[in-house]
């Protein structure tokens, strides 16, 4: 499954197209490698735009394997973006065959490698892709560690350490993985008082963190260097909790449940109802039987007190952060995109449920086994087949039962990050090409952008210049979301699938130029 996916990556990864953050993004990489190659003299990367506040191994990785390797710099973000994916889906994988066996961590890895949201957001998300493989190898150590308390071998010690300086290098949200490890812990030293005495609890609890130390002084030198701003200030990682905690941008209103609603007041069903719309219906059905499995395996005696913990702790690292972001109702934006980082544990969850379905199965003999197995493929195959019609915007998918792509095109956003651009440029220039059209003398072709004007201008090439002031433009190209206005214009081009419009390229040539934007109603 692993070798499928990096092959079908190899061949697709130059498909996908820039969106608001990537230019910035490879801004900031570059300026971390100048940091690093100045001895520290050019220290712009600490202070750049506010993307110092969050880490830039990704962004570094990127800006050094673009040196190196035969493609340009935001092909090779894209190729960078999948080899960090496919890393998530093998950490993955090891995550879910030990909680729940072989076939749930193969189940787990078909989940997650047939999961749209996970699969699109691993080429193109700079920020949230990333720290989801962060925080599942995170997760991962974790589950080790408690499993193995209160000697915790060295390899367990070294995979939560990087856990640590990968997660909190890249996002301090990687701060909520604590309650989930602490409650893990608290439940096993309960158990250990309860069974052996405080003074023995006492004693293992001080054994587990003695070896556990190393682990904090590892992912300190970790995030050091994927962050450097966190540390050149003890406080400085609660410097930008706390930026974080309250919305830093002018507020926008984004699209949802049909609806224009300010991002700092979106409803606290936010993330529940997006994540059923969106996340295949296997995954959904067997992450809920999978929670119902956890619940019965954690309240059995019979089952280990370290296995139960980890079980715990597995739940805690998909639902807590849901149910803090409903209670504390931060600014919600770009559908789930933050929160991808549930959906690893979440597949887990789901593996552990198809190893249970299908040991219930051989009871019954080879048929039941067979019919189980015709199910589980149709269910993967569904959301294959949508990944295939959408490519390469997967991260737009929502399922069948939600009605879809064009269901979703009036009620939620889509292509918020603005990916269509560059098949409409690609479409844009060969069109002009074929009819053997030039720009007018002494200036090139000019672009009025409804969208990433960065990505656009990128994706047409050094044949044009963008401008958001349509009235000096030949051509106009913008994104089919509600506040790109549907013009009357001529089409030159335009990004479809499903039926549901994402680009059109307007020819403004001859006429008088039309405002670009809506104003959405109060």
């Amino acid at each position: 499954m692993l070798a499928i996916v990096a092959i079908v990556a190899v061949f697709t990864f130059r498909d996908y197209g820039l969106g608001w953050d990537d230019y910035t993004h490879s801004q900031y990489g570059d300026l971390l490698l100048k940091l690093y190659g100045s001895g520290f003299a050019d220290d712009r990367a600490l202070s750049f735009v506010n993307l110092f506040k969050y880490g830039g191994g990704f962004d570094m990785l990127a800006a050094l394997a673009a040196k190196v390797l035969p493609f340009g710099l935001f092909e090779t973000r894209r190729l960078i973006g999948a080899v960090i994916g496919i890393i998530g889906l093998f950490v993955t994988w090891r995550l879910g065959r030990r909680v729940g066996g072989p076939i749930a961590g193969c189940a787990t890895l078909i989940l997650l490698a047939t999961c749209p949201l996970y699969y699109g957001h691993m080429f193109i998300n700079p920020k949230d892709a990333p720290f989801a493989t962060a925080m599942v190898i995170l997760l991962f150590g974790i589950v080790r560690a408690l499993d193995e308390y209160p000697r915790p071998s060295i390899r367990t010690v070294v995979i939560v350490g990087i856990g640590l300086g990968v997660a909190f290098g890249s996002r301090v949200l990687a701060g909520i993985a604590a309650p989930c490890a602490l409650v893990g812990l608290l439940f096993i030293i309960a158990m250990d008082v309860r069974a052996n005495g405080l003074k023995p609890a006492t004693q293992h609890l001080g054994q587990f963190i003695w070896i556990m130390l190393p682990a904090l002084g590892l992912g300190y030198i970790i995030m050091g260097l994927l962050w450097p701003w966190s540390v050149v200030s003890p406080l400085n990682p609660l410097h930008a909790a706390e930026y974080f905690d309250t919305f830093f941008e002018k507020p926008w209103e984004e699209l949802y449940a049909g609806q224009q609603i300010p991002v700092p007041n979106m409803p606290p069903s936010y993330l529940p109802r997006l994540f059923a719309l969106k996340l295949p219906e296997i995954v959904t059905a067997l992450g809920v039987l999978g929670f119902a499995g956890i619940v019965q395996l954690a309240t059995r005696s019979a089952v280990p007190v370290n296995r139960r913990a980890s079980l715990i702790t597995l739940a805690l690292a998909v639902i807590l952060p849901i149910i803090v972001a409903m209670v504390m109702r931060p600014a919600l934006y770009n559908g789930v995109r933050h929160f991808i980082f549930v959906v690893p544990p979440f597949a887990v969850i789901g593996g552990m449920a198809v190893a249970l379905l299908v040991k219930r199965a051989k009871r019954h003999g080879k048929a039941a086994l067979g019919v189980a197995a015709v199910v589980f493929a149709g269910g993967v195959t569904l959301p294959v087949i949508e990944m295939v019609r959408l490519h390469p915007y997967q991260y737009t998918s929502f399922n069948l039962a939600s009605g879809g792509v064009p269901m979703a095109h009036d009620n939620y956003m889509l292509d918020y990050w603005g990916l269509a651009f560059k098949q409409a440029a690609e479409e844009l220039r060969e069109r002009l090409k074929a009819a053997g059209e030039k720009p007018p003398a002494g200036r090139k072709w000019v672009v009025a952008i409804c969208g990433p004007q960065p990505g656009a201008e990128v994706s047409l090439g050094p044949q044009f210049e963008t401008t958001y002031d349509q009235k000096l433009a030949d051509f106009a190209m913008a994104l089919g979301t509600f506040y790109c206005r549907h013009l009357q214009a001529p089409i030159m081009a335009t990004v479809e699938r499903e039926g549901v419009v994402y680009a059109t390229v307007y020819d403004f040539r001859g006429r008088a130029p039309e405002p670009l934007t809506t104003i959405p109603p109060p």
